[in-house]
């Protein structure tokens, strides 16, 4: 299913026929449907008779093969922790996967998997001679792995189109990105979101102005609701509460088998910390609640005792824990340092 925000680049890729480039870089926002839309080009692709609107006609063999995973001329190249999962940049938007094995899996595209790829790209194809491969997330890949990967687009075998998905095209090689022709993706106007998020009985606003307008990405958060209720009220708290038995307390919570379940994780929970702390900066500086608008009273509340010059630095902390908590040295650690630097800012200046 191409989402309706995504028919006008659908219909100019379909357009383009068999003058495909042979390498396409998808960027923008996580949570629009970039890999969606990745994985439907690839079905056509692979597809005998796709159907008049360009999909694939999910009937013929090559479609069921691919349907089953079994295709021999589709390669799908994703991190370790997102195989069990088989999904792509949507959901995961914000977290870690609800898998306790995954966790402990690899968040990285290894080079390993280049040279299986580079291995099975040396033989002619299966089914049609066309050949798809799906990188996703791009930034994923550490250097090695994104060298190896140079290498297959700068001489890329017959028949074969990749299609990077990348929602941070600045961490990518400068060589990746001048080898592949971009397609930038922007949020969808809010019109058409909130539309499509009430059809799938979710509501609108609130979450579209959590995500920043990002539609899968509001869907999903849809079912966070407990979760996210917990999150304001525990920094609401602060600094009335000691930050350190809370600290403890999340990540207990992060190991639970509620977030779990969920797919929350400790990016996601940085990341509502940062957008919390950018609605009290913005307030603070005489802006206005951007992300947390249901919560405005409690923000509001927060910035009028809160030290600017401590929110802002709290804000440029928390940017740097977000760069790491991917991979955390010592989770309990991070939280620690996080809602003691946020607990210093709503404490106001000191006397």
């Amino acid at each position: 299913m191409i989402h309706p925000w995504l028919q006008e680049t659908w219909q100019r890729l379909v357009a383009l026929g068999e003058r495909l480039p042979h390498a396409l870089l998808f960027v923008g926002p996580a949570g629009l449907g970039k890999r969606d839309l990745a994985d439907a080009l690839a079905a056509r692709l692979l597809c005998a008779t796709p159907r008049p609107d360009g999909g694939a006609c999910d009937q013929c063999t090559t479609c069921q093969l691919r349907r089953s995973g079994n295709h021999p001329d589709l390669f799908m190249i994703v991190p370790a922790a997102d195989m069990e999962a088989g999904d792509g940049d949507e959901s995961r938007e914000g977290g870690e996967r609800d898998a306790g094995s995954a966790k402990k899996k690899s968040t990285q595209i290894v080079i390993e998997q280049i040279r299986d790829l580079q291995q099975s790209l040396s033989v002619t194809g299966h089914q049609s001679g066309r050949r798809v491969i799906v990188v996703d997330p791009a930034e994923a890949m550490n250097p090695y792995t994104a060298n190896a990967l140079l290498k297959l687009l700068e001489e890329p075998p017959a028949g074969c189109l990749f299609v990077l998905v990348s929602s941070a095209p600045r961490r990518l090689l400068p060589t990746i990105r001048s080898r592949c022709q971009q397609w930038s993706f922007s949020r969808p106007a809010a019109e058409m979101v909130g539309q499509w998020l009430g059809a799938h009985e979710a509501p609108a606003a609130d979450l579209l102005a959590l995500t920043g307008g990002m539609p899968l990405a509001a869907q999903r958060l849809a079912g966070q609701g407990a979760l996210l209720a917990r999150f304001v009220r525990d920094v609401a708290q602060l600094p009335a509460a000691d930050p350190l038995p809370l600290a403890g307390q999340w990540d207990a919570w992060l190991k639970s088998k509620e977030a779990l379940a969920a797919g929350f994780g400790i990016v996601q929970l940085v990341e509502w910390m940062q957008r919390w702390v950018t609605d009290l900066a913005s307030l603070r500086l005489g802006g206005r609640v951007r992300f947390f608008p249901r919560e405005e009273g409690v923000v509001r509340a927060l910035a009028q005792r809160s030290d600017v010059a401590a929110v802002l630095n709290c804000y440029n902390e928390l940017a740097r824990i977000r760069r790491v908590a991917q991979h955390p040295l010592n989770a309990r650690l991070m939280l620690e340092d996080m809602l003691l630097r946020y607990a210093r800012a709503v404490a106001g200046p000191r006397s």
